[in-house]
């Protein structure tokens, strides 16, 4: 497969998950509760902005996109976040679901590793359309634990600062922290890095030329 046909149905697959709107959209509401926070000093205030900024969002998705799913669990997640915070009254409740969900993508990535299916090797292989292909194939095996790895280093990283930030209840660096280290700027770069070890296994454009050629 060359490198621009993984690139196709890598984007193929980012646009099915929602693309780069659902990335912004997912780093503009933790940036936006903090704004609002800062602004009002009102938790449930902050909260409701919140979730009426993300409810703009979903209505514009789904009379550009059509798509109903994609806007819906946005509007769940806030809607989950916004409601723990403005039943507790404490600004930190907001980041609590980006830190339950960095929490549990670690205990998957992990639990996936040890049983030897690693989850990015499933994605992948579905992507690339390999199947289980991949698991008879030792180098590339290893790219995919090696991928999964790189997530979940990620995952134990923002846990590890997001956690004594919420027990701190330090509201500011807690919401700079889940919207860096939970949202789209530190999934950003596992994506690179694991785009950087798994094109190795391409073959090289003179060697698909050779192929078509024969």
């Amino acid at each position: 497969m060359s490198l621009s046909m993984l690139t196709q149905k890598s984007l193929s697959l980012f646009s099915a998950v929602g693309g780069w709107r659902t990335v912004a959209e997912g780093v503009a509401s933790r940036a936006l509760f903090l704004v609002a926070y800062l602004l009002t000093g009102k938790v449930l205030t902050s909260a409701l902005i919140t979730v009426g900024g993300v409810f703009v969002f979903a209505v514009v998705r789904l009379c550009t996109d059509r798509k109903v799913w994609q806007p819906a669990i946005g509007l769940i997640v806030v809607g989950v976040s916004a409601t723990l915070a403005g039943s507790t009254g404490h600004a930190v409740d907001f980041y609590l679901t980006a830190i339950l969900l960095q929490a549990g993508g670690g205990v998957l990535f992990l639990a996936s590793i040890l049983v030897r299916w690693p989850v990015i090797g499933l994605v992948m292989s579905t992507v690339r359309g390999e199947r289980l292909a991949w698991r008879r194939d030792h180098q590339q095996r290893r790219r995919y634990y090696l991928c999964t790895t790189v997530f979940l280093a990620k995952f134990t990283i923002a846990t590890a600062v997001l956690v004594p930030l919420y027990m701190a209840g330090t509201v500011i660096p807690l919401g700079i922290a889940a919207t860096l280290l939970g949202g789209a700027p530190a999934a950003g770069v596992c994506v690179y890095l694991c785009w950087r070890i798994l094109r190795k296994d391409l073959p090289s454009p003179r060697a698909t030329a050779r192929e078509a050629e024969g």
